[in-house]
């Protein structure tokens, strides 16, 4: 996500915010952002949010999710907010909601999402 420009907001325990600005890199062919893009920072987002609950020396990896989108926007940014629903030893349940944030303020959701998590041990 480095490369496509996003950013971590804030994080707590159980929540995460991620912003990514409107670029080049992150359209489709008709200008808006990209499903994939949206798809990307949901997933980090709620991904960051289970990690905050993660047992210690833990990381996490996606088991699925399942996303709707709502709108594409162009210009401005999307704000992804992503929360633990269910901090599980084996399995953690957790949702994303994606706003776009247009160049005036304006906010509009995007897309919402749940997947499911699962630690793993720390490899490296």
């Amino acid at each position: 996500m480095q490369h496509l420009g996003a950013r971590v907001l804030r994080a707590s325990v159980g929540e995460c915010v991620i912003s990514l600005p409107y670029s080049d890199k992150v359209t489709q062919q008709q200008g808006g952002f990209h499903g994939g893009a949206i798809g990307a920072l949901a997933d980090i987002a709620g991904g960051y949010a289970a990690l905050t609950q993660a047992p210690h020396g833990m990381e996490v990896v996606t088991v699925e999710y399942k996303i709707n989108f709502l709108t594409s926007r162009q210009g401005g940014e999307l704000r992804a907010t992503g929360r633990v629903v269910k901090a599980g030893q084996r399995i953690m349940v957790t949702s994303a909601e994606v706003t776009h944030i247009a160049d005036d303020g304006t906010e509009t959701a995007c897309a919402v999402l749940q997947q499911t998590i699962m630690p793993v041990p720390k490899s490296y």
